[in-house]
């Protein structure tokens, strides 16, 4: 069985998502672990949880390739008196590495806002924000095109929910309430979209596709005659770590890779009616 260190799944890791297209807020790249480790399985994730640290050590994985970064913000200690802490001892007592692409994948030209502009079927797709100074015109922050035709915002809004598998939508309409609203240009951002109403509405698009928005973007958007579909943060990104995990296993002979199975959307749909106090 061919030997793989980490560090080279790294540079495919790289050439996928660049580094350098990361955000200046973000913390990416490899967080945890030593880049001359063999690896021999990988598991994919949106985010690294306790029961996704728990289902790596069980099923021997040595790299978890998470979207969110873990840890996220600096830290002055790793003590089992935090969530963070005792996953982080969880895992660098098990010898599993971790790695996040995040904001970085977003922007990629063939990342995760890139692939729902294909699934959505746009033409003439460009960044909603450009990188200053790259020479690459196809990466950048969010992504916008146009529809092959005009469709009604809720045919629009229940596609996209499907080619996510979302469970649900929701959707602001600024159409009257006896006419919705029709869709032809569209602006694209994965996880919390919300600040990219501006943005959109500055490209001309009609309609804003996210996983989530607060109340104040959403009033935004109405109040700019920007539509918004809202699919849900985990369903907007979890489809493209799974896509992530069939590319790095088709780069390397006889590595294993799985996306996670305990890696879930935290929200779930409750009727009111029947909730049990």
């Amino acid at each position: 069985m061919q030997t793989i260190s980490l560090g080279a799944i790294l540079q495919v890791l790289n050439d996928i998502a660049p580094i350098r297209l990361a955000e200046l807020w973000d913390n990416v790249g490899l967080l945890v672990g030593d880049r001359q480790a063999t690896v021999r399985t990988v598991m994919t994730c949106l985010t690294v949880t306790p029961e996704v640290v728990k289902e790596a050590v069980q099923r021997q994985v040595q790299l978890i390739v998470t979207h969110h970064p873990i840890p996220f913000k600096p830290l002055s200690k790793i003590t089992s008196d935090s969530t963070t802490g005792r996953m982080l001892l969880g895992l660098i007592g098990s010898g599993i590495a971790v790695y996040s692409a995040h904001t970085a994948f977003d922007s990629a030209s063939l990342g995760i806002n890139a692939m729902l502009a294909e699934m959505l079927g746009l033409s003439r797709v460009k960044p909603l924000e450009p990188i200053v100074g790259s020479p690459d015109e196809s990466v950048g922050s969010g992504r916008y095109g146009y529809l092959p035709e005009a469709i009604p915002l809720a045919a629009f809004a229940f596609t996209a929910a499907q080619l996510v598998k979302a469970p649900h939508f929701r959707a602001v309409d600024t159409g009257v309430s006896d006419s919705s609203s029709r869709v032809s240009k569209v602006a694209i951002a994965c996880g919390s979209g919300g600040s990219f109403v501006g943005a959109a509405k500055r490209h001309g698009c009609d309609t804003l596709v996210t996983g989530e928005a607060t109340f104040h973007a959403c009033l935004e958007a109405k109040a700019s005659d920007l539509n918004l579909v809202l699919v849900g943060h985990y369903w907007s990104e979890r489809f493209a770590m799974e896509r992530m995990a069939t590319t790095i296993e088709s780069k390397f002979d006889g590595l294993i890779v799985f996306a996670s199975g305990c890696d879930v959307d935290p929200l779930k749909d409750q009727d009111s009616e029947n909730w049990k106090h």
